[in-house]
């Protein structure tokens, strides 16, 4: 079923579909409901003619970094909505590992695309394009600012840029292409179901993240359909930086400016995108980072809590897009653990566990730096600013017509490590947790787990 219109619980479901049934379907069966989906999203929210380019704000920026905040108060001065571009962040249950905004935040300004999938469902890039893209259109023609934020990359890229013009399945070969996999992925046996699809013409297949049922779907779906695989398609940003190449070969330092060069370019963007990266200096990230997963373990409904609920469920760590997600993976396979020995665990495991949880963190956020390096549309802002400075920035920004952002330097951030002793700081970087200091500071959750995750308690699940 499908909402249209209409505001629940502070989120505008314009774009916003009603949960699904909780049972874990095998592979996504039935693309044809997606095609009708964004058939009555495009009736619903229809473009309202030939204007003037539209302005888009676009704000990210690695985990931790603030950009939720960032976003929501920018929302409060120009009337905007925002639009989550966070691949967890779609799923119901799973609020306290992804940051999701609070029921509070959500009443006081409009979120689209939260809670908008069960967790045994997947989610792909393409499947964002359609629905950001319908609710920016929604919130355009209702006279407000649609405002995109979150840290997912490819999300944001092709938001921005436009997605490949890869040829959608039939009905006749989507079934088929279920039927083909679905043996494979009930036995568990990926490594022949990525071979089957290397051989019928697609060698990328082998470098999808393991148990990415959906791409594999999708990338044997498109070959059946057009005789290529996916990556014969060409992909509009990649025309970009082609047309942007002698930019990138000019510059010799990364850092340098090319603000006057990147507007001109983004004429040719379907929407006036201003884009905003918010950073903290690389060691300041991690700390933030480390005390933003240790606040994750506190309280009896933190992110245990919610994997607990995935386990529940009958879902397994790894085995879909949800339970890929960073801090649920690791805390599925802790739970596991614990439940494999009665509900027991030491200290020692738990702190194990919460390490790997802080490293995991810590090293998407070092990859969320290295893509946005590089996506040179985006103007660095430094976190540590005080927040109204950075506000006062970006609503000036939007409403300067011009069509020129001038950075102020105060509030720049580097997009490098600028020295030698940056880099040697970074490797000896130890974390230092603030609540989960002793071994006794533990205890409360070894307490849960022992009551929540022992014989007896799950075997009533």
């Amino acid at each position: 079923m499908i909402i249209t219109s209409g505001v629940s619980g502070g989120v505008r479901t314009c774009c916003q579909r009603l949960p699904c049934s909780p049972e874990k379907p095998l592979l996504r069966a039935a693309p044809f409901i997606f095609g009708a989906r964004r058939r009555l999203l495009t009736t619903k929210c229809s473009a309202s003619g030939s204007k003037s380019k539209e302005r888009v704000i676009v704000i990210s920026g690695p985990t931790g970094a603030g950009k939720s905040r960032l976003a929501l108060e920018l929302a409060k001065r120009l009337n905007g909505e925002i639009i989550s571009a966070d691949s967890v962040q779609v799923y119901q249950g799973l609020d306290v590992g992804s940051a999701k905004p609070s029921p509070s935040d959500r009443k006081e300004v409009p979120h689209h695309l939260l809670d908008i999938l069960h967790p045994s469902e997947d989610y792909s890039v393409g499947q964002f394009f359609e629905d950001a893209r319908q609710a920016t259109r929604c919130i355009l023609d209702s006279g407000r600012v649609p405002i995109v934020t979150g840290g997912t990359g490819l999300y944001l890229r092709w938001f921005i840029y436009g997605k490949p013009d890869v040829p959608k399945a039939s009905l006749e070969i989507a079934s088929e292409v279920y039927a083909e996999l679905a043996d494979f992925q009930k036995n568990e046996d990926w490594d022949a179901a990525v071979e089957l699809v290397v051989k019928a013409g697609d060698p990328k297949a082998r470098s999808l993240a393991t148990n990415d049922w959906y791409r594999l779907q999708r990338s044997l779906e498109i070959i059946k359909s057009s005789g290529s695989p996916p990556s014969a398609f060409s992909v509009p940003y990649n025309s970009f930086l082609k047309h942007d190449s002698s930019v990138t070969e000019s510059s010799s330092d990364i850092n340098s400016s090319t603000d006057e060069v990147l507007e001109i370019k983004s004429k040719e963007l379907e929407y006036d995108c201003l884009c905003f990266f918010l950073s903290n200096q690389r060691l300041d990230l991690y700390r933030s980072i480390d005390y933003r997963c240790e606040g994750m373990l506190l309280g009896t409904d933190g992110i245990l809590s919610e994997a607990r609920w995935l386990l529940e469920m009958g879902l397994l760590p790894n085995s879909n897009s949800a339970t890929r997600a960073i801090g649920y993976r690791q805390a599925m396979e802790y739970l596991l653990m614990c439940r494999e020995r009665g509900g027991r665990s030491s200290a020692r495991e738990f702190y194990a566990f919460l390490s790997e949880f802080q490293k995991a963190s810590r090293n998407f956020a070092k990859r969320q730096l290295t893509w946005f390096r590089n996506e040179r549309i985006y103007h660095w802002l430094d976190a540590s600013k005080p927040l109204e400075k950075v506000l006062s920035f970006i609503y000036d920004a939007y409403l300067d017509k011009n069509g020129t952002v001038v950075m102020p330097e105060s509030l720049k951030m580097r997009r490098e490590l600028s020295s030698h002793r940056e880099v040697s700081e970074l490797k000896a970087y130890r974390t230092k947790n603030r609540h989960f200091v002793r071994r006794e500071d533990s205890s409360h959750i070894l307490d849960w787990i022992m009551k929540t995750q022992g014989e007896e308690a799950t075997s009533k699940v």
